[in-house]
């Protein structure tokens, strides 16, 4: 008999399904060759079939579950090329946005930057917390590269990353080395120093990304295009 339950504090009902079929799947209480149901997710979590089916939306865009129609849904073993695939994507787009940022951005749009950066600083010490700040961080750096479709692709890469697996944190990165990961790009940017933002940009996207994909799968190698990534140049 399947035994799920829903964490406390989620922010939305919703959440706490993604939450706990997310938990589910590591814990290998729901199997692959399995075929649940939306009613069935719904009596074991006590909870209506409106936040289940918003659940299985986001986790079937994350990839980590398959719905078909009429018939219920099957959980998806996350992949290290979902995150190589991801990567990918967010490589052909911040390093590009960063040497805009530091090339095109307003001295307000700096001076933004610099507090964003400054709220990671202060949250070092806060995981949560931290994490919300390095989404901000990032969001910030996008926007002041003047892509607003970038920045909103970004963000939903980060929400689908999220979804996938455990944070770079499990993997020995402790939240202050993130955040000295940082420090060279948002200081190349406020310096209008282009190059050297794109760079230390993509030197931080690939090392979080070998990261993510030794989370997945520790024993395979990191793919070459997250080794090197796309043209310096790629957007």
């Amino acid at each position: 008999m399947v035994r799920l339950s829903l964490p406390l504090g989620a922010p939305s009902l919703a959440d706490g399904v993604v939450e706990a079929v997310r938990a589910g799947i590591t814990s290998g209480e729901l199997l692959p060759d399995d075929t649940y149901s939306v009613y069935q997710l719904a009596d074991l979590l006590g909870v209506s079939r409106s936040p289940v089916r918003e659940a299985l939306l986001r986790l079937a865009e994350a990839g980590l579950v398959r719905i078909n129609r009429n018939r219920g849904f099957q959980v998806l073993t996350p992949q290290a090329h979902d995150i190589e695939e991801i990567i990918d994507i967010r490589l052909a787009l911040e390093p590009a946005a960063a040497r805009r940022a530091a090339e095109r951005a307003t001295d307000a749009e700096h001076a933004e930057i610099r507090l964003a950066f400054e709220a990671l600083e202060d949250a070092t010490g806060d995981e949560e917390g931290f994490w919300v700040a390095d989404r901000a961080l990032h969001d910030r750096l996008m926007r002041a590269g003047g892509n607003q479709r970038a920045a909103a692709i970004i963000e939903g890469m980060r929400t689908t990353t999220a979804l996938l697996g455990p944070r770079t944190t499990t993997a020995g990165r402790t939240l202050p080395e993130i955040c000295a990961e940082h420090a060279p790009i948002v200081t190349a940017i406020l310096d209008r120093r282009g190059a050297a933002a794109e760079t230390a940009m993509r030197q931080h996207l690939v090392h979080t990304g070998q990261l993510l994909v030794r989370n997945l799968q520790p024993a395979s190698h990191v793919m070459h295009t997250i080794a090197s990534g796309p043209s310096a140049g790629a957007i």
